[in-house]
Order: C-alpha cells, then structure tokens, then sequence
C-alpha cells in the first residue's frame, strides 16, 4: 500500500518533476549527453559472465566503492562491475578511475518504467547499495527479479531513522528485499534492525579503506614550482557561505604572514566564478585554475574548481580545511585529507562524519574551529609550527590506516552470500 502511494505521488506529481528536471539540465546539474540513462537507457551493452551492480549516490561513496571493486576483480577476474551514481562530479571521477572490467551508469530515475528498463537490460547477479541510499521502487524491483541484495557500508543518521521510522512500515517492506547489511558503527546498525533489518553486522567504515586520491605528477610538479616557498593552507570541499569565512580568515593571515596563499576548492566547481567575483570585491588578487590563470607571487587566493584534482592540492598543502562545516552542511570526507598526510581543521558541523570525528577526536587528529578568527589562528599556529603540525597530520594517517580489516572482512561477507546463492541454485 505505501509503495502504490509512493508510485501514485510520483504520477501526481509528473509534470514537477520534469520541470525540476528541465531546470537540472539548464544548470548543468544534469549531463545532457547521458540523460537517457535516467530515464533507464542503457548507453553500453551488458557484457558477458557474471556482472556485480553497485550503487553509490555520490563522490564520497562511489569512491569508497574503489576498493570494493577492485576486491571484487581481483578475486574473480572474469566478473565485471556496474557502477551507478548521480551525480555529474561523481560520473567524472568513476570514468577517470574505474579499473578494466568496470563500467559507470547514471542511476535510473526512480520511476517504476525507468527501473525497469534499466533493471531488464543489466539483469545483475547481485546488487550491493553503499551507505544508506533507498530508492524505494529500485529496490522493489530488484527484489521481484530476485537479486541478490547487500547494503554495505551503511550509515543511519538520527534524522534519517526519525524519518523512517515514520514511514508505516514501508522502511521494512523495502529492507526485507537485502541479504544482508553491514553498517559503519554499532549505532547505525542497531537502528537498521529497529526498521527492519536482518542479519545486519557492523564491519566498520570502509571510507577508511579508500585508496589514495590519485595525482597527476606533473601537474604537481608544475604548480608547487609556481608557489615556491610561500607558507599555504587549503580550504577544501568548501559550499556557498563558506567562503565568506575563508575571505575573512585569509585577510586576517595575511596581516601576520603577508605571502601566505589560500587554496578555496569548492565542493561544486561550477561556482568557481561566483567565488571569484566575491574575493575581487574584497580587492584580492585570485586566480582560477578552471580558466588556466598563473598563480604568481601576487596572487592571493587560487580557486581550485576543475574536477578531480583534490589529490593534486592535498598533496601539495600540508594543513586542510574540511568545508561544509563552518555551515549546517554536515561536512566532507576527512579521510582522503588525512590519508595522504595533511593535518585536519574543520567546524562544528561534520554531523555526516559524526562516527569518523569521534576516531579522530580519541586520536587527538583533527582540530574543530568555530569560527573565522579561529580558523586563522589555527592555520596560523600550525604554520609557524610545523613539527607540532607533522604529528598531528601523523596521528590522522594512522586512524585512516585501520581500513584494511574494514574491506577484507566486507569482501568476505559478499563472497559468502554469492557462495550460498550458488549453492542454492545448483
């Protein structure tokens, strides 16, 4: 009864949902060459054998899926892989990364022909769905074809039970469909089995087991000649508001250490522009890399907006930012940050990374700032610190280091469910 009026909702509200699409694509939000495979038209035929289909919503899971999948290859070399995500950034970064025998997809939108359509084209021999991402009639629909299911990686939020545990028992129809559910932490998996999950184990956060962001050398190369010697921080992942602070935390810097340079990376690099035109009404001197403007001794503030190249900044900044914290956004990954030997600031908002800040906070690895002024005193402090700030960055790389356990004990929950499928079926 609640999946028809979900469905029936969906039909109601045909006509607003196009032209919120309509707007998507106008924005670029949406990838007009590939905007068929929302509506469930596959771009690539289905390749021969055995084919895994992982879901991953955006940036931060599908990139946490990297080690799965390469697991999953590794093992069994003549499986192949489907990814699906959706979003524009997150397609980039899966067509840039994804090993040989692994394909992306934008994700389907969630009507019932959509799903269909996709699901009868790519007809997967198991479905694995990272974190906590439900899409009511794709899982229902895979249920009916009976595929296989396991959320991994699943992280509940206290919002997101209150919500679901509201839903009248639609949350159970739908977690009844999976196999099984590995979650992050002990909390999210007793509030999987609160809304109707079963057998759900917690195996711990494979966003610890990420492999390192990747990086093109010479690209490095290049802008660390550019910068020089000159001392530099990198607010990283920043979303709109944010940079107001990161203007008024350089500006006060910059009265102290008048060379210092400021890396912005904006969460979406498609606000390049309007971040620009905010520090040229501050009279800074930026530059976007976007555009291919140098970065000289006079430039301020470089606007790092291009896709991909977060890799590139961390490696070349030692002290990180973490954005969407110093606005209600919940935050942004740490971990790729700390992996690859950055000493971590954030704000008091990283309520998606509640778990991940709870670790890093026993290990004495990441700095909460709540404002401004006290980003620029931290930044500060660590520049003119940097054995203090090595330490820090040292005692971040070891929280991140415990991942391995994460993915191998993951990889041998799915072999096990594949394993008793098999046997099943013989």
């Amino acid at each position: 009864m609640q999946l028809a009026l979900y469905n029936g909702l969906l039909y109601l509200g045909g006509p607003l949902l196009r032209r919120h699409l309509k707007k998507r694509l106008a924005s670029g939000k949406e990838d007009p060459d590939r905007f068929q495979e929302r509506k469930g038209h596959a771009a690539l035929p289905r390749p021969e054998g055995p084919l895994i289909w992982i879901h991953a919503a955006s940036v931060g899971e599908s990139v946490s899926a990297l080690t799965l999948i390469h697991g999953l290859l590794e093992k069994v070399p003549e499986r192949h892989v489907l990814v699906t995500t959706g979003t524009r950034t997150s397609a980039a970064i899966m067509t840039a990364r994804l090993p040989a025998g692994a394909v992306h997809q934008y994700v389907p939108l969630d009507m019932k022909r959509a799903v269909c359509r996709f699901l009868d084209h790519w007809r997967p021999d198991l479905a694995i769905w990272m974190e906590s991402e439900i899409w009511p009639n794709l899982i229902m629909q895979s249920g009916k074809r009976h595929i296989p299911m396991i959320m991994v990686n699943a992280r509940i939020t206290e919002k997101s039970f209150e919500v679901w545990r509201k839903s009248f028992g639609l949350s159970r129809t739908l977690l009844r469909n999976f196999d099984f559910c590995s979650a992050q932490s002990e909390l999210s998996a007793d509030r999987l089995r609160q809304l109707g999950a079963s057998p759900v184990e917690c195996l711990g956060n494979l966003k610890f087991a990420a492999e390192p962001l990747p990086v093109d050398t010479t690209a490095l190369e290049i802008v660390q000649k550019a910068v020089g010697g000159r001392p530099l921080w990198l607010a990283a992942s920043t979303h709109r508001g944010e940079e107001a602070h990161i203007l008024t935390a350089h500006q006060q810097l910059s009265e102290k250490r008048p060379n210092i340079l400021t890396l912005i990376a904006p969460r979406h690099p498609e606000r390049g522009k309007e971040i620009a035109a905010l520090l040229a009404e501050a009279g800074l001197t930026a530059a976007r890399r976007s555009l291919g403007d140098e970065m000289t001794d006079e430039t301020a503030v470089y606007v790092a907006d291009t896709i991909g190249e977060l890799g590139l900044f961390y490696r070349l900044s030692e002290i990180v930012f973490i954005g969407g914290s110093l606005v209600p956004n919940g935050g942004q990954n740490p971990l790729e940050a700390a992996r690859l030997g950055c000493a971590l600031l954030h704000g008091p908002h990283m309520d998606n990374f509640a778990d991940v800040m709870t670790v890093f906070s026993d290990f004495d690895a990441a700095m909460e700032v709540d404002d401004a002024a006290a980003l620029a005193e931290a930044v500060a402090h660590l520049v003119g610190q940097p054995a203090e700030r090595d330490e820090m960055a040292a005692r971040a790389a070891k929280v991140v280091a415990t991942g391995q356990e994460t993915l191998t004990r993951t990889l041998a929950a799915i072999e096990g469910l594949l394993a008793r499928r098999r046997d099943e079926n013989s």
